[in-house]
């Protein structure tokens, strides 16, 4: 059996699997195949339309909110956004807490006057920092809700009038939350929605009306509203696996479901790292992340081992991002618990042998 702790693209449900090789071969009893279905037919309309009608549902979204299914992936966000809201004329605040921001708002710099209200880099992003003012005058206040290479985690919504956006690439619909608090999301599919090649934007109409004029076609987001996803072709597939996950997730019983297993997850496996004295949390505890979970040990001789006894029990994508080092077990939605409890099992034995 094979524990994926993949960071992304990441496991996916076994049933999505099933279904979405089905359709490859024949869709819906078609006769044809998803890969080969027009994008303007019903057949695809129908897949598209319910991948809208479900983000909506299981986020609670008000009707102000419009959902864009677009090509690619978080990054293109990071010049997208400001170039449709940010101008020399304009100030954004950014907030600092990994690769991730640090990306976003070098992006934006090249578009508007950019503020960064705090940064966590004096520690190797090993927090979230607080006590931050973030400028009344700013256009729009933006942070990365999840640290994937850092192993953090923002578990509040900032408290501001400013318009919200947010990066959600790898714990969108992982926890519950207010959504409509938020002016912009985005989130790279590949993490808890689908399949790689897609991007989920959700941005509220008032905002739009305040976007740039003169831009490409292809880079307004009016314009991919207008035309409802469907301003050019359409990644299908990659849409057609986020339809299936969304399906799943809503009969497992939405977020909060699987917000509970994921808090079971988490705790399993931080409880028991703490009481392991050859493994080190670098991240501070009220900030870790319950989807990326970033470790390192005191030995660092023992950290090759640890990776092949891992490779031995059929356990993949655990070395961490080369910024960080370490180890790096991702737990996303679709991770059962059982391979959560192998890793603790495999960790425990480890420790009793090289702990000492």
């Amino acid at each position: 059996m094979k524990h994926n702790f993949n960071a992304g693209p990441s496991i996916l449900p076994k049933e999505v699997f099933e279904e979405a090789s089905r359709a490859i071969l024949n869709f819906n009893d078609t006769g044809l195949s998803i890969l080969e279905i027009g994008h303007r037919t019903p057949l695809f309309e129908s897949v598209l339309n319910e991948s809208v009608a479900l983000m909506k549902e299981l986020m609670g979204l008000d009707a102000n909110k419009e959902v864009l299914f677009l090509h690619g992936g978080a990054s293109t966000q990071f010049f997208q956004v400001p170039m449709n809201f940010l101008s020399k004329e304009k100030k954004a605040a950014y907030l600092d807490c990994g690769v991730w921001g640090t990306k976003a708002y070098k992006e934006a710099a090249q578009f508007g006057r950019v503020e960064v209200v705090a940064s966590s880099k004096d520690k190797n992003y090993s927090y979230i920092p607080s006590g931050y003012a973030i400028p009344e005058d700013a256009t729009y206040f933006h942070y990365t809700t999840n640290n994937t290479i850092e192993g953090t985690q923002m578990h509040h919504i900032p408290d501001t009038s400013v318009p919200l956006v947010a990066d959600m690439s790898s714990d969108i619909l992982s926890c519950s939350m207010d959504f409509n608090k938020f002016t912009f999301i985005y989130a790279g599919a590949q993490k808890n929605i689908g399949a790689a090649g897609v991007n989920i934007v959700i941005v509220d109409k008032k905002f739009l009306q305040s976007a740039n004029s003169g831009l490409p076609s292809m880079l307004d987001y009016r314009q991919h509203v207008e035309n409802g996803s469907m301003l050019n072709t359409p990644p299908v597939f990659a849409i057609y696996v986020c339809m299936l996950t969304l399906r799943w997730l809503k009969k497992l019983g939405g977020i909060q479901a699987i917000e509970r297993l994921n808090n079971e997850k988490a705790n399993l496996l931080y409880t028991t790292i703490e009481e392991l004295p050859v493994f080190h949390l670098p991240v501070a505890k009220e900030n870790r992340s319950k989807m990326n979970a970033v470790f390192t040990m005191h030995d660092a001789e023992l950290e090759k081992v640890f990776l092949s006894r891992c490779k031995e029990e059929g356990m993949v994508g655990l070395s961490g991002h080369r910024s960080v080092g370490g180890f790096r077990v991702s737990m996303y939605n679709a991770l059962p618990l059982s391979s959560v409890v192998a890793i603790t099992e495999l960790m425990k034995d480890f420790s009793n042998k090289y702990g000492s």
